[in-house]
């Protein structure tokens, strides 16, 4: 065994200038962490960051289980868990396809509206505070970056 530091994989955490997604995940795991404390704190203490899939990808009006499974990128067995878990603590609710009365719609209860409104204030808030820390220019020019990346 030698007493000798080994060096750093290129691009890893520890090297000198780690690899973008390194860089990606930590504001991303921030806003995780924050989001779920800030839910846990206003009464939505059974939810975990794996829901966000669901209540990032519902339409308004619904959603059919494929869809959302589909724009999560898993499979649909991974989001019919997740909407199963969220119907039975009352977030959504599964309603009849106007379009095809043998699907089902994926809809937000009220509980989930309210969810998803204190979901939205609380990255609001983390988005104020980067906004502090950056500067607001910089922060519009993070948001232009990562938009022009591919966001939406």
């Amino acid at each position: 065994m030698s007493n000798h530091p080994r060096p750093a994989l290129p691009g890893s955490s520890q090297d000198e200038r780690p690899n973008l997604g390194i860089l990606l995940r930590i504001p991303f795991q921030e806003v995780v962490q924050r989001v779920g404390a800030g839910l846990a704190e206003a009464g939505f203490d059974d939810l975990r960051p794996a829901h966000t899939a669901v209540f990032q990808h519902i339409e308004a009006g619904g959603s059919r289980l494929t869809d959302l499974a589909e724009r999560a990128q898993i499979t649909k067995q991974s989001m019919g868990y997740l909407v199963d878990y969220l119907e039975q603590r009352g977030y959504v609710e599964r309603r009849p396809d106007p379009s095809d009365r043998r699907v089902a719609l994926i809809c937000l209860t009220d509980r989930g509206w309210e969810e998803v409104r204190e979901a939205l204030k609380i990255i609001a808030r983390i988005e104020q505070d980067w906004a502090r820390g950056l500067g607001k220019a910089r922060m519009e020019q993070l948001r232009a970056l990562l938009s022009e990346l591919g966001g939406p």
